[in-house]
């Protein structure tokens, strides 16, 4: 592979993210998303029941994230940071973040209910804002793996 395909991947190591504050308070926004929405909505687990084995832990704690963050923040985010409109930033997010994101929610619908759809933009957003800060993939692999170990625990311990 050549070196620039990687790096337009966002797959060149770089673990500068480890000594980041806002990494992990990043961490920390999941179980409080969660406690926020059982707060508001304290039935929404009811709707999100699902069967649980190793195959389906796999699939959300592994398999979809390296999927879904080699798509949409390496790929789609990655192509569109390199256009100066795409660099604009609103609120902080860049605008190839925020396509990416709703590139990303989109996705959600086909498989989810309109309300968990548009619920990921905001993790998808935050994902997306690690992936520009850092320029590499892995701070929003790590972070989509532990927001989704936080989704099933939170089942687990309310169904």
């Amino acid at each position: 592979m050549k070196q620039s395909f990687i790096t337009e991947l966002g797959l060149k190591l770089n673990i500068r993210f480890l000594s980041d504050r806002c990494f992990y308070l990043a961490i920390l926004l999941a179980p409080l998303a969660l406690l926020l929405l059982t707060v508001l909505i304290p039935n929404w687990f009811e709707s999100s029941a699902f069967p649980l084995s190793l195959a389906i832990l796999f699939s959300y704690i592994v398999w979809q994230p390296i999927i879904e963050e080699l798509l949409f923040r390496g790929v789609i985010q990655g192509q569109l940071i390199q256009y100066h409109w795409a660099k604009l930033n609103y609120l902080g997010f860049s605008l190839a973040n925020i396509v990416a994101s709703l590139l990303f929610t989109s996705v959600h619908l086909l498989n989810h209910s309109l309300f968990w759809a548009l619920s990921v933009i905001f993790p998808s957003l935050i994902f997306g804002y690690f992936r520009d800060r850092f320029d590499n993939i892995y701070p929003s692999l790590i972070l989509h793996s532990i927001y989704n170990s936080v989704y099933i625990a939170a089942l687990l311990l309310l169904n």
